[in-house]
């Protein structure tokens, strides 16, 4: 069995930190065969640079030709599923809306995730006003909105 220091724990952090440091874990285990106790030590660097020290070479999605979006799907996506030749740009209700201004009724609501339809006002209310509270908590915290919603569906 590992054991795990403490010192381990701070030497991660501090190689984590972002600063230029250089930081020692050292852990040690018990040889199980013949009882003999090991101590390994690693020197760790930080690989996270320093706030403010990064640069990219990323072109921003609003610089990208998006002319033709299946030709995006079909070099960048997954072919996780098999598509059928239409892109659709906007929905509102069960209508959606292709590039090319056709519209469809939307017999599948976004299998399920969509029932209360697309661009819908009550509901785009209610994610952007709780967007500008909180937008995403662990589950090791309490969040007043979670107490509520489960009193509600018990």
């Amino acid at each position: 069995m590992m054991l795990v220091h403490r010192s381990t724990v701070l030497a991660a952090l501090l190689a984590l930190s972002g600063t230029n440091c250089n930081a020692f874990s050292s852990s040690t285990h018990q040889n199980q065969n013949n009882n003999h106790r090991i101590t390994t030590t690693t020197q760790l660097h930080s690989t996270i640079p320093a706030p403010g020290s990064v640069t990219s070479s990323l072109t921003p999605p609003s610089s990208i030709d998006s002319s033709s979006t299946s030709d995006l799907f079909d070099t960048r996506v997954q072919k996780t599923y098999g598509r059928y030749p239409i892109t659709f740009v906007s929905g509102s209700g069960s209508t959606l809306t292709d590039e090319n201004g056709k519209t469809y009724l939307d017999f599948v609501s976004g299998i399920a995730t969509c029932a209360l339809g697309h661009n819908n006002p009550s509901l785009t209310k209610a994610v952007c006003d709780q967007m500008g509270q909180l937008h995403h908590v662990s589950n090791l915290y309490y969040t007043p909105g979670q107490g509520l919603l489960a009193a509600w569906l018990c």
